[in-house]
């Protein structure tokens, strides 16, 4: 008689490569803000705080520093990347481009944005700004994410991390996450009931009169009221 073969083992997660543990604990740390803007970060040292060799450290900087968080520098070594009014205009003048055109194209293909109800719910019950500041871009996320267009999603996706690092510069001096969690639930509420137009405006207004308040001086063109999100005109 033949036994019938048991269930096949689980697979083990894979195990995080020494590089990739570093580069996580080191975004974790800037988006937190327990590592501060212009803030040195010495290889030696993190290679020590984390048990490994420099090599995996000077692999987790460099990607930092393609993805806009630290800024390698020939005689200044590396540092936290400084937010001044400069760096939010360019990360939120593509914000305003993208992110509303993703949101609209998400909600008429009636893509499912559960994910960003759950994200409003983590953000309510947070604890600390870093806890919602990683709600707040898991929220941003799942509205673009459904959109359709690959390509639209990771150019996005490349603005996180800089995205997130001016929300958490900016609510350290202006601590308006109460505001803008009242605006993401009538974002999700408009997205949810269909109006495509609709949350696409209410998304261009937030992330527009975000960087207004906490950066005056970098206030996008693509932010005043005469170049808002235009209406679609309806389909015949």
């Amino acid at each position: 008689m033949v036994t019938a073969p048991g269930p096949l083992p689980a697979t083990p997660a894979p195990i995080p490569s020494r590089t990739q543990v570093v580069l996580e604990a080191v975004k974790h740390a800037i988006l937190t803000g327990r590592l501060s803007p212009g803030q040195a970060l010495v290889e030696t040292e993190l290679a020590q705080r984390f048990g490994v060799s420099k090599t995996p450290v000077r692999e987790a900087l460099k990607t930092l520093a393609g993805s806009g968080l630290v800024v390698m520098n020939q005689y200044k070594g590396v540092t936290v990347r400084t937010v001044d009014a400069a760096m939010a205009r360019e990360v939120y003048d593509v914000r305003l481009l993208l992110e509303p055109e993703a949101l609209r194209r998400s909600v008429t293909r009636e893509a499912s944005l559960e994910a960003a109800r759950e994200a409003l719910e983590r953000a309510d019950h947070s604890s600390d700004r870093a806890d919602r500041s990683l709600a707040n871009r898991d929220f941003h996320r799942a509205l673009y994410l459904p959109c359709g267009n690959p390509l639209l999603a990771r150019m996005l996706d490349d603005l996180r991390d800089q995205a997130a690092l001016v929300s958490a510069v900016a609510w350290a001096s202006v601590p308006s996450w109460e505001r803008e969690a009242r605006e993401h639930r009538e974002i999700l509420r408009t997205a949810l009931a269909g109006d495509a137009d609709g949350a696409a405006r209410l998304l261009h207004d937030h992330i527009g009169s975000f960087v207004r308040r906490a950066f005056p001086d970098a206030v996008p063109d693509a932010a005043e009221p005469d170049t808002a999100v235009p209406e679609r005109p309806a389909a015949p």
